[in-house]
């Protein structure tokens, strides 16, 4: 008997992945945690039935949310990851030489020991020195924290259900309190594709534009996410994500990738008619 995984992108569509084996499912106190073993992109975390990572094409939502506002920032050092556990992002941070410390706020202790136990090329930098793991609340962390941070990464699932409080007005202003007076945040923007990830992508881009100075938001490919079509979302106290692009420095740093380039990263930020449409209200309300 085949087995496959079934993931709603919208009401009326659906994207289904074969499955090999069900290598772990486990109920946390916060969610449901699967991890499959496929045959087209390896190994598959989702939660509450939604995919965050496939072996296959995690590496351009990591490298998308990192190298974007690495190679802008001329000297970050400190950094909040608030999110998903798996390890990719921090895995990608960790190739920084210039980068003191990394502080990984996960709610739930269970996806980051089944991620160790089962995707352990995403998670093997979670070992670093510079790499701090809190099982907290991000509200109630973040809240501590005054001007601590040059970088926050929202590496957060779709804002509904327990991820809702990542994409309110409250958290990207407490985000912003906790920035130093140059610094960035990232986040994931989800799809503008379909109508309820759109409504949704245009609520936070509203937040985040009403309390950042600088505000994009740029795109990617992944194809696993709702319609293969993802965005993500720049704000700065200071930089502007192409004015201030550091060309040179990021290429002296021989980093190598499979999805980022600093062509692609300028090519990111313009957006598709009916993108930048959308956007456009969005703004004009603020």
């Amino acid at each position: 008997m085949e087995l496959w995984f079934s993931e709603f992108h919208a009401p009326d569509v659906k994207h289904s992945i074969k499955v090999k084996r069900h290598l772990y499912s486990e109920t946390s106190d916060y969610q449901q945690i699967d991890i499959f073993e496929t045959f087209e992109f390896g190994r598959v975390l989702a939660l509450d039935g939604n995919v965050m990572l496939t072996e296959r094409d995690e590496f351009i939502y990591d490298e998308m949310i990192t190298h974007v506002p690495m190679s802008v920032h001329p000297n970050i050092r400190d950094i909040l990851i608030i999110g998903v556990g798996d390890g990719g992002v921090v895995g990608q941070l960790t190739r920084y030489k210039t980068v003191e410390r990394i502080d990984l706020v996960e709610m739930d202790p269970l996806v980051l020991d089944a991620c160790r136990k089962y995707l352990p090329e995403n998670s093997s930098q979670l070992n670093d020195s510079r790499v701090n793991i809190y099982f907290d609340n991000a509200l109630r962390f973040i809240r501590r924290c005054k001007e601590e941070y040059d970088l926050i990464i929202v590496d957060s699932p779709d804002p509904f259900g327990p991820s809702e409080g990542f994409f309110t007005r409250e958290f990207y202003g407490i985000c912003y309190n906790a920035l130093k007076s140059d610094g960035i945040m990232v986040n994931q923007q989800g799809s503008p594709f379909y109508k309820h990830d759109a409504e949704a992508m245009k609520r936070s881009h509203k937040r985040i534009a009403s309390t950042f100075p600088v505000s994009r938001v740029y795109q990617a490919h992944i194809p696993t996410y709702a319609a293969g079509y993802w965005l993500f979302g720049f704000a700065s106290k200071k930089y502007h994500p192409i004015d201030d692009l550091n060309v040179e420095k990021w290429l002296a740093l021989h980093l190598t990738t499979q999805y980022y380039t600093t062509k692609l990263h300028i090519g990111s930020f313009y957006l598709p008619a009916f993108l930048e449409r959308m956007l456009e209200e969005v703004e004009q309300s603020c």
